[in-house]
């Protein structure tokens, strides 16, 4: 068990967690600002009830090992169970994508939104080619890197991500009747169905959130109903009935064609991530668009992006990039903020952590001061 002094709590040997410094919190868990005392490095530690109804952070570390090396995939540094809670400590990233968006007005120029498109089939790709399906694809659960991987596209919460492949290397069986897991907003329509999700579900939910930054809105948000069923059945009918013509209307002919084909697929088929790219790529060539990173927040600026995002552009680092993207793009052809909006889980850390393990009181207090200031 752990003590806190000062609001600092020790994990493991030596990574240190601010209990005043939450960064985000959500289905499974809270996440506060760390450090690795070796290092001097910031961290993410992500903590769990164990008794929750639904732990899911040792599944999370299981499917993040697994998923390490991608790009785009967070690194884990460690993971450790002391009787009432569990901890995860990973990387520190930057905001999430929910949260620039509003920060700049609820809307993407075209080019970001291919920028991060390409992205996120990139990453999806990754994690399918290991096996793995996310099931839960919003702007939340995409972060921005930090430092001089700012301008990559990270993809984060493995809470709600199931193998797809059995230890057979046979493919999950198709099954009816399933609860709606996920984020209902961005939801398939088979997933509303209650048909179990397979991989063309995330290439579905990829397009609702393209859609969503280029029009700010999705026909189906802001529907009531009298309970969660009416509620959900309400946002199933409008999907179902809003015709791709609709949806996509005033945007390029090649996202019908992404979201068509998406749905098009049959349960156990493996999408073809080069297609996809080809219709992306073919968006961007006839505006002349290059893969430069050249984001709308760093074009533009934007005061409230704060130190996570507030990096200088540096245009020696482009070329690393594209040849990072390609890279993990051929290889698959032969990766903190906001969680779950779900189940949120409000017990406070103190309550959790209870004295036995001490600190070194010599910490030097105003370092930890100097990062507190840096998250206000």
């Amino acid at each position: 068990m752990v003590e806190i002094i000062n609001n600092i709590a020790k994990i493991g040997s030596h990574y240190l967690m601010y209990v005043n410094k939450k960064l985000g919190h959500g289905a499974f868990g809270e996440i506060y600002l760390g450090l690795n005392q070796k290092t001097v490095q910031e961290v993410a530690v992500k903590i769990e009830i164990k008794s929750s109804k639904h732990p899911q952070l040792h599944h999370e570390t299981r499917i993040l090992k697994d998923l390490q090396g991608g790009i785009g995939i967070p690194k884990i540094y460690y993971y450790h169970e002391i009787e009432k809670y569990s901890c995860l400590v990973l990387e520190l990233l930057g905001k999430n994508l929910e949260t620039i968006f509003n920060n700049l007005g609820r809307k993407f120029s075209l080019k970001t939104t291919l920028l991060l498109g390409k992205q996120m089939y990139n990453r999806i790709e990754f994690m399918h080619k290991k096996g793995i399906i996310h099931r839960d694809i919003k702007p939340n659960n995409f972060l921005m890197g930090k430092n001089d991987k700012s301008k990559i596209l990270y993809i984060i919460d493995m809470g709600l991500s199931k193998r797809y492949i059995d230890q057979n290397k046979n493919h999950i069986p198709y099954k009816e009747g399933k609860p709606l897991t996920g984020t209902v907003r961005y939801a398939s329509i088979f997933t509303h169905q209650g048909i179990e999700q397979s991989r063309r579900d995330d290439l579905e939910q990829i397009s609702y959130v393209l859609i969503y930054f280029l029009k700010g809105s999705l026909p189906w948000m802001g529907m009531k109903g009298k309970n969660k069923k009416e509620k959900y059945d309400k946002i199933m009918e409008k999907k179902i009935g809003t015709s791709l013509d609709k949806l996509c209307e005033n945007l390029p002919n090649e996202f019908i064609d992404i979201l068509n084909y998406s749905r098009k697929l049959k349960f156990e088929d493996e999408p073809d991530y080069i297609y996809v790219n080809e219709l992306i790529n073919k968006i961007m060539k006839r505006y002349d668009y290059e893969m430069d990173y050249k984001y709308d927040w760093i074009v533009f600026g934007n005061n409230n992006e704060g130190n996570n995002l507030n990096n200088i552009f540096k245009e020696d680092n482009i070329d690393d990039l594209k040849e990072n993207e390609n890279k993990n793009s051929s290889e698959n052809n032969v990766q903190n903020g906001n969680l779950n909006n779900s189940q949120v889980v409000n017990s406070n850390v103190n309550d959790l952590l209870k004295p036995d393990l001490f600190l070194n009181k010599t910490t030097n207090e105003n370092f930890h001061n100097n990062i507190f200031k840096k998250y206000k």
